[in-house]
């Protein structure tokens, strides 16, 4: 009775936190038919432009509208999926750091490219940390077109059975043809530039581990990860 009480007085937080965010996705929608009409070109100088107003003192919260609705457009380009409403509200969560509970099937890798699309513009790294490899390279094969055209650089680090981490780290480039069909447009490169980039997708074990390898150094200039900024961990 009092748990309803409270409901009919201050109304029921979750619907509360919903209307909030379908504000912010009718802002999102009003902006697709301009995102439409770009072209490759203008809509990766799209990225520039948000940058640019982030030195000049905008947050990133202020650029959400338009960024999700860039992401959009060029997913809708490159992988012919299109986020729906409902999952503009999960990549809305994901960048405000809570937990978004979204069933097999109902789009997690692609509402994910959302909040590391926007997180990604600081330029201080956005992560995806999934439960293995073959999510992490899945994952970045099927979703690296979005970043790619958007101008972002994205990589993936996975296990390597010989011990050298440079052995099992990668950046996305389209452009790239490997023997191996499981690697392709995976271009091999050096685990610190992976960090660098972007977007960086990987296993919880491959990123603790460089973590505690990082602490062991004796010069700083052998550290491969960069300090932290975002990162949305999958299967939480």
């Amino acid at each position: 009775m009092f748990k309803n009480l409270v409901s009919m007085v201050a109304g029921n937080p979750v619907e509360r936190a919903l209307a909030k965010y379908r504000t912010v996705v009718e802002k999102i929608n009003a902006l697709e038919p301009a995102m439409q009409q770009l072209s490759d070109a203008e809509l990766r100088a799209k990225t520039d432009e948000f940058r640019s107003r982030l030195a000049q003192g905008e947050i990133v919260n202020d650029l959400l509208p338009e960024a999700f609705a860039a992401v959009r457009e060029a997913s809708v380009r490159t992988t012919k999926l299109r986020h729906y409403d409902v999952q503009m509200i999960g990549g809305i969560v994901l960048h405000e750091g809570k937990i978004a509970e979204m069933k097999t099937g109902e789009g997690k890798t692609l509402v994910a490219t959302l909040s590391l699309y926007l997180n990604a513009l600081e330029g201080k790294g956005a992560h995806l940390v999934t439960p293995n490899d073959y999510l992490s390279k899945v994952g970045l094969q099927t979703m690296g077109p979005i970043y790619h055209l958007l101008g972002l650089s994205a990589g993936v680090i996975q296990n390597s059975p010989s011990g050298d981490p440079d052995s099992g780290s990668f950046l996305y480039d389209p452009t790239y043809p490997s023997d191996d069909a499981r690697f392709q447009n995976l271009r091999p490169a050096r685990r610190r530039d992976v960090y660098a980039a972007d977007v960086t997708y990987g296993t919880n074990n491959e990123f603790g581990f460089d973590y505690l390898r990082d602490n062991m150094v004796i010069d700083k200039n052998q550290l491969v990860q960069r300090p932290l900024n975002f990162a949305i961990v999958d299967e939480v």
